[in-house]
């Protein structure tokens, strides 16, 4: 197994830099997922990290080597594609070993490598087929097979569950991990789904506009985030961002109100280890979970929950839960509810706020307090 460490890289095509000195360290074994909306220059990093594409800037090491100048096929990586890329008229045993004979690997041994990763990848029974003849989720197991035989000091996989239903991306997902428990190779995986990236990652790159906004543990990025662009993009539904004004309530403790026209004044306490903000005005940032209906139950169980009245704009049911959506003032506000206390259209309902995960953001520079 090997590490890569990406320095100060940049890449520019013409005048336009695409990516603006990003530094990312994966140990051996680990699992990076590169994260963030079209646009945002993951591709292009995962391009250059195979020696698809040169550095304008910085270094690319994996392992000691430094690599911006070696060939792609002296790399000693395996990439998975989002299109499969298999060849349409060889059979998924001809396309898994396609790539060993061309280097000259002896038949006994392509035959074990074969008969190993079938196992591994339960594809067995495919190994006659042709691509034409399979699923989309078994070609994208042949595809992880072809990159298994190799046995790579790096796996590199871009968007590789973006053309599978809904259903077969969870057990693709499912099956990625159990594949990186198994082999425990290092693995930079480029994805939009900020899902993907939170259950499958042992650490997350979220990027935007070419440069690395946060670089952590799945459940930090979630909960702490940088700022309010990895706020809103990590989560579904989106944190909610209220403006709003810190204070203290009729204790002293420090506690925010909200700033949004038509909305009550009602002092939301903060949790105690929010102390020392130089700024009145921030933005309140609440996900959609920490937003229920109250009851005094819950406010004697835990002190930091805020109450706050409400009237209900909408509701969706999912099965598992109802996303509930309301009105503070201007602002429309998300929460997340138990169907048996899901609220009803056109009601005024007593929400109850978790002040204990809220997250403060400076409303100039949108970054966390």
């Amino acid at each position: 197994m090997s590490s890569l460490t990406i320095r100060n890289l940049r890449k520019s095509f013409g005048a336009v830099e695409v990516l603006k000195g990003i530094n990312i360290e994966a140990q051996a074994g680990e699992f990076i997922a590169l994260v963030g909306p079209s646009g945002c220059g993951k591709s292009t990093l995962l391009a250059m990290i195979a020696g698809l594409e040169t550095v304008s800037e910085g270094e690319i090491r994996i392992g000691d080597r430094l690599v911006n100048s070696v060939a792609p096929k002296d790399r000693d990586i395996a990439m998975v594609f989002q299109s499969y890329a298999l060849y349409p008229t060889m059979t998924v045993r001809e396309n898994i070993t396609f790539g060993m004979e061309s280097r000259g690997v002896p038949k006994p041994q392509r035959d074990e490598a074969v008969k190993r990763v079938s196992a591994l990848l339960q594809i067995e029974p495919l190994l006659g087929r042709k691509p034409g003849q399979l699923s989309g989720g078994q070609r994208q197991r042949v595809a992880m097979g072809r990159a298994l035989v190799r046995d790579p000091k790096l796996f590199l996989f871009d968007e590789p569950l973006s053309n599978l239903d809904a259903k077969l991306r969870v057990d693709m997902r499912t099956e990625i991990k159990k594949l990186h428990h198994r082999v425990g190779k290092t693995t930079v995986y480029v994805t939009h789904d900020q899902v993907e990236a939170m259950t499958l990652a042992s650490r997350i790159a979220v990027m935007h506009q070419g440069q690395v906004q946060q670089f952590d543990e799945p459940q930090t990025v979630y909960d702490r985030p940088a700022n309010m662009f990895v706020a809103g993009f990590m989560g579904s539904p989106a944190m909610n961002f209220i403006p709003a004004e810190v204070g203290t309530d009729t204790d002293g403790k420090p506690a925010v109100s909200i700033k949004t026209a038509g909305a009550s004044t009602t002092m939301l306490a903060l949790h105690e280890g929010v102390s020392g903000i130089s700024t009145r005005n921030v933005i309140l940032g609440v996900r959609p979970e920490h937003i229920f209906r109250y009851s005094p139950e819950l406010k004697a169980a835990k002190p930091s929950i805020a109450k706050v009245d409400a009237p209900v704009e909408m509701v969706e049911p999912t099965g598992a839960e109802t996303i509930g959506f309301m009105r503070f003032g201007d602002l429309e506000v998300v929460g997340r509810f138990d169907p048996d206390e899901a609220p009803r259209m056109g009601e005024t309902i007593t929400l109850g706020i978790d002040m204990s995960h809220a997250c403060l953001f400076d409303p100039i520079t949108k970054k966390l307090l």
